[in-house]
């Protein structure tokens, strides 16, 4: 599986790697972050032990459940890759029925919901973005323009909404935040299109602009941030590593963008990786532009 997908969920800000199984079809998920979320534990060494603990009891009482782990190499927050003891979907379902508790079924409320939800669904479109660019995907997508947005907009959500891809035609606001004013919109986004975008602070200053313009009724973060990675690719032969920005660090630096856009552009500066092509980096991206869109 040296070039499965790479993929992290979040549960309450905690993190679920998890790789896919091309040949199976399916996900295989860590079972220590998820034993440590059940058990509200970040100690690595008290997760490891536990579930070497859980391990033993359930062998002990022939369950069938261990022997369905799988060993697969996954990263480390050490930057190594290190076999890691995995389940697949029914396996997790399974494990998270022995912590009876109300977290547990929190988790399960989450898990089999999360990949059938409309995002969900968008997600695992934005995840063959790269693996479709051996058909050109990518490579057929406008850098800049406000069509490339669209084309973006309409790949991610098409078939999920109806506006797939359309400019929106009605006012939106956001936390008392009102964005561009829809009669005036197209006009808007013109000018926003000719922006120049030769250098970094041009290029986060056009991305400001855009999210002002607030173009679509749903989905404008997650398309965005593809559009700003295509632009900072083209022009600067970089991309943003999303998984080195948090959550609330960029929400406040978005909010504040408006009047002040030094806060978003050092945080982005310090994020940029010349990794433009790797898929883990991709895969990534795509996780936590998702994981910034999910309510607190």
């Amino acid at each position: 599986m040296s070039k499965a997908k790479i993929s992290i969920r979040f549960f309450d800000d905690r993190e679920v790697r998890a790789v896919w199984d091309e040949e199976n079809a399916k996900w295989w998920f860590s079972v220590l972050d998820i034993v440590g979320i059940l058990n509200e534990e970040s100690d690595y060494t008290k997760i490891r032990n536990y579930w070497k603990y859980l391990k033993t009891k359930l062998k002990k009482g022939n369950n069938e459940l261990v022997s369905a782990t799988n060993q697969l190499k996954l990263l480390a927050v050490d930057g190594k890759k290190y076999k890691t003891d995995t389940f697949d979907s029914d396996g997790i379902i399974a494990l998270a029925k022995h912590f009876p508790n109300n977290r547990a079924m929190k988790f399960l409320d989450w898990f089999i919901y999360s990949d059938n939800s409309l995002d969900g669904q968008s997600k695992k479109k934005a995840y063959t973005l790269f693996e479709g660019n051996i058909n050109n995907i990518l490579d057929e997508i406008e850098v800049g323009t406000i069509k490339g947005l669209q084309q973006i907009h309409a790949y991610l959500f098409g078939g999920l909404y109806d506006f797939a891809g359309q400019i929106r035609q009605k006012n939106i606001s956001k936390g008392g935040f009102q964005f561009a004013v829809s009669h005036f919109l197209g006009e808007t986004l013109n000018q926003i299109e000719v922006m120049p975008e030769t250098t970094f602070d041009e290029i986060v200053n056009k991305y400001v602009e855009m999210n002002i313009a607030h173009p679509f009724m749903e989905g404008n973060g997650r398309v965005s941030r593809i559009w700003l990675d295509l632009i900072l690719k083209k022009r600067l032969k970089k991309c943003v590593d999303w998984s080195n920005i948090g959550k609330r660090d960029y929400m406040n630096a978005m909010m504040q963008s408006p009047t002040n856009s030094n806060i978003l552009k050092k945080l982005l500066k310090n994020a940029l990786t010349d990794k433009i092509n790797d898929r883990e980096m991709f895969m990534k991206g795509i996780d936590y532009s998702y994981y910034y869109e999910e309510n607190d």
